[in-house]
């Protein structure tokens, strides 16, 4: 990017597309700190440039409730910085993960990964995700999982967690390290990881109370919830972001800035 371009501010250097999609992001970033998804600097969301093998990330240090629209980096699918407003550049695992999902699913715009504690929890359970609760409904049935191969800095391991995501699955659960789930969107990636979440959450207050004291629901039961949660124009895909939106402005950030 040439020295003249770079002096002008974020917004008019990049397509009305872009900046959009960046606020979405950032977005992402500052509700996730009031929900504490975060883990000091070390997760991360990405949000994919449509038409481009180009996605936007987090700058490696800045806390989620730091993060605004015109400070995120833009990377290629090679890892080369296109644009880091910053010059913090990018935690290194952040592309590994991002990397391999962005190029091994198109569709997804956007991916989010988190280390959360009831999302770790349920990572180390050899169960996995169980089908007790109404909020496990909306993933349950297409997570899919990655066993732990130590912090995501050898660039092989893109391989098998491409392979393990598969082409179908929106959700993922690393073993022994977090959660990720993708979208075609920054809303629907949002949402799948709120359900997830709360569903380990969930799972871990209730097997709290021992295992044999867990009902888990009958497959029709869960089933049922599943095509419910999935079925076309339910009404919250159009209301829940709006939503979210409102509580930042509430709270005056500057996610948009």
């Amino acid at each position: 990017m040439s020295a003249v371009l770079k002096s002008k501010p974020v917004k008019e250097r990049v397509s009305k597309e872009e900046w959009d999609l960046r606020v979405d992001l950032a977005a992402a970033y500052q509700v996730a700190a009031i929900f504490k998804w975060s883990d000091l600097i070390y997760t991360h969301f990405s949000a994919r440039l449509p038409g481009h093998d180009e996605f936007l990330i987090n700058p490696y240090g800045l806390m989620f409730e730091e993060i605004v629209a015109s400070n995120l980096i833009k990377i290629d699918h090679h890892g080369k910085v296109i644009d880091d407003p910053t010059g913090l550049g990018y935690n290194e695992a952040g592309f590994v993960i991002h990397g391999c999902i962005h190029e091994a699913r198109p569709e997804a715009q956007c991916v989010i990964h988190t280390h959360t504690r009831a999302g770790v929890a349920v990572s180390a359970m050899k169960c996995g995700l169980l089908p007790i609760s109404q909020h496990a409904m909306r993933v349950q049935r297409e997570v899919s999982y990655h066993d732990y191969e130590g912090i995501a800095l050898d660039m092989d391991e893109r391989v098998r967690m491409a392979n393990d995501i598969g082409k179908t699955s929106r959700a993922m659960i690393l073993r022994n390290h977090g959660l990720l789930t993708l979208g075609e969107s920054v809303r629907e990636a949002f949402e799948l990881m709120y359900y997830l979440d709360c569903a380990c959450q969930i799972q871990i207050d209730a097997v709290a109370g021992g295992m044999d004291n867990v009902i888990q629901m009958s497959k029709s039961a869960g089933d049922a919830a599943a095509k419910q949660f999935n079925r076309p124009n339910r009404p919250s895909q159009h209301k829940d972001w709006p939503a979210l939106l409102r509580l930042l402005e509430r709270k005056g950030s500057n996610y948009a800035s």
